[in-house]
């Protein structure tokens, strides 16, 4: 052992660097917890891994950019139920005539 070492250099922290991950705290609903971890214990996996995986997933799906293929199939989509409802419920311009009116005598 030496007599006398230098920490001027030295930096606080881990001595291990993290490999890409990060510790946090998070407050999760009980019910995804428990859905979550009933998941996992079927799936054979942790269920921070899958959770982790989820939110990696949403993510990748969330930033990907709106094609006119995707465009086209939300707007037939759409479309199609707005014509439908459009269908059941008549237009004004489209009421039955009415009856005559008798006259009275």
């Amino acid at each position: 052992m030496k007599a006398e070492y230098d920490f001027s250099g030295a930096k606080r922290g881990a001595v291990i660097p993290p490999k890409g991950k990060t510790r946090i705290s998070i407050f999760i609903d009980n019910a995804v917890l428990d859905a979550f971890r009933s998941r996992a214990e079927s799936a054979g996996t942790g269920y921070q891994t899958m959770m982790n995986d989820a939110l990696k997933q949403y993510l990748t799906e969330a930033d990907q950019p709106l094609t006119e293929k995707m465009l086209r199939q939300v707007l037939r989509q759409e479309l199609s139920e707005y014509i439908a409802q459009a269908s059941a419920v008549p237009s004004k311009g489209t009421a039955k005539p009415r009856a005559k009116a008798t006259t009275r005598r």
